[in-house]
């Protein structure tokens, strides 16, 4: 096959995919929007670069021709009429790549603005379909997608590694953790980042979860929450993720299986799991804040001495924008810290960390990523006497330390988890 057969054909894959996803939703979105711009207002990309580019709806600009060409009203006869838009090529795919994946974290914010309430971060999921399956995706994401393949974490966690981490937790809190136990309550899974970079997240969950006399497994075979394939765009792979968790949880027969400290995990497990899935689970998908704040109303893991420190918190966009948990970690800061503070424009409208959806994982968009963290930066430089910062997901804790250290600012970054466990009562 001659290069530019292989270029047309690419295109064709992509083109495709994204028709097969521009469903009813999508399609009124590309007809609803009025190009008014309010959606670049909102996006950290565009107002730390001012680059018009990254005005998030341009960014659907290949998928919304697709759809002008090939299925919106009237297409086909605007198409022999030469009304239609020219065929997308491989040329301006690759063009608009880098504006699909490093400068969308698919946070949501921009829909939060848009008065035709498009979801342009849902958008962008579906057309990132179109370029997985066409194979144009960033390299950093393909080799996290290899890794995935073969040990089932995107940073090759193995079991091996994952125990060497519980035993040096079991070591320091003196409580073990258990492995495939079968007819647990709940099995938690983590992220990679979790597990190598903030492993006193495992225990964390030990002392609180025997505090309050909870039973909780980790599978061998399940152990990793962080779905790829979801960020990448593709839902095969996602589902394949998926099943694993959904396999291990069945076969122990457990009640719930615990999201951890992760966005993106959350989303894909929580709401977009059983469509990918297509049935409902035999367990129930709960967050690790969800279960924590329920066990402190329960009075089964009561707050001790608070911490002094003046400390804020961040809002990860999965899982506060877009996954509703509003109120719950503010109540478990509020036991937790005598000096907790609120970051102007907390809560639905905060700033993204800049790394979501795949670009903290995308070594090319480093420098973007740290352009994005701006927005951050001075949210939390607004706040006198700030000492740390509270980030309820691993992948936002490492942006938010690479971001901080550029920015030569010097503040504790510390799990929601680990100040609930530093703060339990003794007795």
């Amino acid at each position: 096959m001659s290069e530019q057969n292989k270029a047309e054909n690419r295109a064709e894959i992509a083109v495709a995919k994204f028709l097969e996803h521009t469903d009813a939703e999508a399609a009124s979105f590309f007809d609803a929007c009025v190009h008014c711009g309010e959606c670049a207002q909102a996006c950290h990309f565009y107002l730390n670069t001012g680059d018009p580019k990254y005005t998030p709806t341009y960014k659907l600009k290949p998928m919304e021709r697709a759809y002008e060409r090939h299925k919106a009203p009237f297409s086909t006869l605007k198409r022999m009429l030469g009304l239609t838009p020219s065929e997308v090529t491989e040329q301006e795919l690759l063009e608009w790549e880098p504006l699909v994946y490093d400068s969308c974290n698919m946070c949501g914010r921009c829909t939060l603005v848009c008065p035709m309430g498009i979801d342009i971060a849902g958008t962008i999921r579906k057309m990132r379909e179109g370029y997985a399956a066409a194979d144009m995706v960033p390299e950093g994401l393909k080799r996290s997608a290899e890794f995935v393949r073969k040990t089932s974490s995107p940073m090759g966690v193995t079991i091996k590694a994952l125990k060497a981490q519980i035993a040096h937790q079991e070591k320091d809190t003196g409580i073990p953790i258990e492995i495939d136990k079968h007819g647990a309550d709940y099995m938690a899974i983590f992220s990679s980042m979790e597990i190598m970079g903030y492993p006193e997240v495992l225990g964390a969950y030990a002392k609180l979860f025997k505090k309050a006399g909870l039973s909780w497994t980790i599978s061998s075979v399940a152990y990793e929450a962080t779905n790829v394939g979801v960020q990448i765009g593709s839902a095969p792979m996602a589902k394949e993720i998926l099943q694993r968790v959904v396999d291990a949880a069945e076969a122990l027969e457990v009640k719930h299986v615990i999201s951890p400290e992760c966005g993106h995990a959350y989303g894909a497990i929580r709401w977009a799991g059983p469509n990918l899935m297509g049935r409902q689970f035999k367990f129930e998908v709960v967050h690790i804040i969800e279960v924590l704040d329920r066990l402190r109303r329960e009075g089964r893991i009561p707050a001790g001495p608070k911490d002094g420190r003046r400390m804020t918190l961040h809002d990860p966009c999965q899982i506060i924008r877009r996954g509703g948990l509003l109120k719950e970690p503010r109540s478990l800061l509020d036991d937790s810290c005598s000096d907790f503070i609120e970051m102007k424009g907390s809560g639905i409208t905060n700033f993204c960390c800049g790394g979501g959806g795949g670009v903290s994982a995308n070594p090319r968009a480093e420098d973007l990523k740290l352009a994005a963290f701006n927005s951050k930066a001075a949210q939390l430089d607004a706040i006198e006497g700030l000492e740390a910062v509270v980030v309820p997901c691993a992948n936002c804790r490492t942006v938010f330390e690479d971001g901080l250290d550029d920015q030569e600012m010097d503040l504790e970054v510390i799990g929601l988890s680990e100040l609930v466990a530093q703060t339990l009562a003794d007795t």
